[in-house]
C-alpha cells in the first residue's frame, strides 16, 4: 500500500503491512527514458509503498532527478521519493534543492551524505558552506517539517568506517535527527542484516529498516560493485553462479534464484520488506516477485 505525503514508512510496518519499493535512476539520454518508463509501467501494479530515485554525485543529475520525480508524483500513483546528498553543496543550496523537490510535490527524501568524487573508499573533504555527515542533512530536512526522511545502512562495514558497532551508532544518531526508515546497501547473507538490525536496536532505537536487494546477473560486474563499496560476495553464492560459466541465461536464472532465496530468507526473518535497486528495468525484480509468489 502506497504512503501519502502524511503517512510514515513506520506506519506502514505498524499497520503489519510488507513494504515492497523500488529504486531508479536518472537516465542519460532518450533510450535511457524509454527504458526507465517501461520500468516503471511494468513495475507500477504491484503498488510500491514508494520508489526513489537517485541524485548523481556532486549533484550532477539534480535537474533530472528533479524533473523524474516529479512526474512520477504527477503522472503515476507510485510515491517517489528523491535521493538528496551532501557532496558538492552548500547549506543554501541543498535549501534550494529541498525547495524545487516540495514544489514538485515530492515530500519523501533519502537523505545521504553522498560518495566523494573518488568513490566510497576515497578521503572525504567536505563543500565550504556545507555539510560533512548524513546526520546533518537529516537534520537540515527534518527542520523544514513537511519531509518524511529515509538514509542508507550498511549490514557490512561502510568502507569509510572503523567498524560495525561505528555504522550501528551512526545510524541510530540518524533516526534520533528525524529519519523514519532507513534501507540497506546491497548484501547477500541474511544474517548480515539480522546483525545490523540486533546492532541498532541494542541502541534502543526501532526505524524500519528495508534490505536493500540487488540480484547478480552478471558475477564480474557485482564483484566490482562490491569492492567499491566493500560487500563482500560470498564463496557460496560465486561457486553458484560461477557454475554457470558460458551460459548466460542459466547464469541469469542462478542469480535470481539466489536473491529469491535471499528475500525469503528476510522475510522469514523479520524484515518489514524488500527494497529493489533495478538499474531501471523491471524484469529481474518481476521474476523474483513470481518465486515469491508476489502478484499484482
Amino acid at each position: 500500500m502506497s504512503i501519502g505525503r502524511g503517512r510514515s514508512l513506520r506506519e506502514v510496518v505498524e499497520a503489519g503491512e510488507k513494504s515492497f519499493s523500488f529504486e531508479f535512476f536518472p537516465p542519460k539520454d532518450e533510450a535511457g527514458e524509454a527504458q526507465l518508463w517501461d520500468a516503471v509501467r511494468a513495475l507500477e501494479p504491484y503498488r510500491p509503498t514508494f520508489v526513489s530515485v537517485t541524485y548523481g554525485a556532486g549533484g550532477s543529475s539534480r535537474g533530472t532527478t528533479v524533473r523524474v520525480t516529479r512526474r512520477i508524483a504527477q503522472e503515476t500513483s507510485m510515491l517517489p521519493m528523491a535521493h538528496l546528498t551532501c557532496v558538492g553543496h552548500t547549506r543554501a543550496e541543498l535549501e534550494a534543492v529541498l525547495d524545487e523537490y516540495a514544489a514538485a510535490g515530492v515530500h519523501h527524501v533519502m537523505a545521504l551524505r553522498g560518495d566523494p568524487e573518488g568513490g566510497p573508499r576515497a578521503d572525504w573533504t567536505p563543500t565550504e558552506g556545507g555539510l560533512t555527515y548524513a546526520t546533518e542533512l537529516v537534520e537540515l530536512v527534518a527542520a523544514r517539517g513537511e519531509f518524511r526522511i529515509g538514509v542508507a545502512a550498511f549490514p557490512e562495514r561502510h568502507p569509510a568506517s572503523p567498524s560495525l558497532d561505528h555504522d550501528a551508532d551512526v545510524l541510530a544518531a540518524k533516526a534520533r535527527a528525524g529519519a523514519e526508515f532507513a534501507v540497506t546497501q546491497m548484501f547477500f547473507r541474511a544474517e548480515d542484516y539480522v546483525s545490523l538490525v540486533e546492532r541498532v536496536r541494542a541502541r534502543g532505537v526501532d526505524l524500519p529498516i528495508l534490505p536493500g536487494i540487488m540480484p547478480i546477473l552478471n558475477l564480474a560486474a557485482i564483484r566490482r560493485q562490491g569492492e567499491l563499496i566493500g560487500t563482500d560476495v560470498p564463496e557460496e553464492v560465486v561457486s553458484r553462479i560461477a557454475a554457470h560459466e558460458g551460459d548466460a541465461v542459466s547464469m541469469r536464472a542462478e542469480g535470481i534464484a539466489l536473491a529469491a532465496e535471499l528475500c525469503q530468507d528476510l522475510l522469514d526473518a523479520g524484515a518489514p520488506g524488500l527494497h529493489f535497486y533495478t538499474l531501471n528495468r523491471s524484469k529481474a525484480t518481476l521474476e523474483i516477485f513470481e518465486k515469491l509468489d508476489v502478484s499484482p
